[in-house]
């Protein structure tokens, strides 16, 4: 039989488990966009990191590289932004000193 102690720890493990299950079922529907050349070039994502939209200032059409260059661009920020959201979220299930393994 386990002591009290060993216990409680046991129930706050399987507690700050669930809660973090959740938090993660949370951010799969929190979006975040990230943004290039001031907005010309939009992506949506989950902070799940799946894209939900694209969005392309028709000005950019006509230069295939520099918009193949907006679109990374824009992923990049769109994912900083949802790891960002994330780690925000998912810090204050976590104990002090303890970091996320993303």
């Amino acid at each position: 039989m386990m002591k009290g102690g060993m216990g409680n720890l046991m129930k706050q493990a399987q507690q700050m488990q669930e809660n973090m299950k959740r938090a993660q079922a949370e951010l799969a529907n929190i979006e975040v966009e990230g943004q290039a050349s001031n907005g010309l070039v939009k992506v949506l994502i989950t902070c799940r990191n799946e894209i939900k939209r694209v969005s392309i200032d028709d000005s950019v059409m006509d230069d295939k590289e520099t918009l193949e260059d907006l679109i990374v661009i824009a992923i990049k920020d769109a994912i900083s932004k949802a790891e960002k959201t994330s780690e925000q979220r998912l810090s204050g299930l976590m104990p002090a000193g303890m970091k996320l393994p993303f």
